[in-house]
């Protein structure tokens, strides 16, 4: 079965936008991409249109999913020329984006985690469904990470009961390092 390309609005920061609601439901369906506007963890159909992370909108118009529009004149974007937007304002573009797909083609469902001051949250089934279980800080391979951090990292995962993981990104892997907190 062909998959049916959904057009996607380009908004002026970076995010996007799916304006139809069948479009939105089966981007939604094919993987908990995106977030309904409004609508925090849906567990029936929307009526609303769907926001899609940058990082899910490459994620998606690599698969031929997408395709995005951008601008007055509504001129159709490149993966390029999505990309190369998208890394000009996004601080560490590349790694996060080689650890949002790895952990995509593993089977989880990776949605943005700024409201754990991370990465990634990561879930095993998806939102609305499960809890996630992860959250995820992505490192370059030759950035350190402070005791002070590992601390509020722990602190915040433990409050939030997930498993704290740095995933590391190397030129050729990525390593993934989780950290349980206990009570001795």
């Amino acid at each position: 079965m062909i998959e049916q390309i959904a057009r996607v609005e380009a908004l002026k920061d970076t995010r996007l936008i799916v304006w139809s609601k069948n479009e939105s439901q089966r981007l939604y369906r094919l993987g908990y991409f995106g977030k309904p506007l409004g609508i925090s963890k849906p567990k029936e159909d929307f009526d609303t249109p769907l926001v899609l992370d940058p990082i899910e909108g490459v994620y998606l118009l690599e698969r031929g999913l997408i395709k995005v529009f951008s601008g007055s004149k509504n001129q159709e974007l490149s993966l390029n020329e999505f990309k190369t937007i998208v890394a000009s304002t996004q601080e560490g573009f590349e790694e996060k984006y080689r650890v949002y797909k790895d952990l995509r083609e593993r089977n989880f469902i990776v949605a943005p985690g700024i409201k754990y001051g991370c990465d990634f949250a990561v879930y095993r089934i998806g939102p609305g469904i499960d809890h996630a279980p992860f959250i995820v800080q992505v490192k370059k391979i030759d950035e350190g990470i402070s005791a002070s951090e590992l601390v509020k990292a722990g602190r915040l995962a433990t409050t939030v009961r997930k498993t704290f993981i740095i995933a590391v990104v190397g030129e050729k892997n990525i390593n993934y390092l989780g950290f349980t907190w206990w009570k001795p």
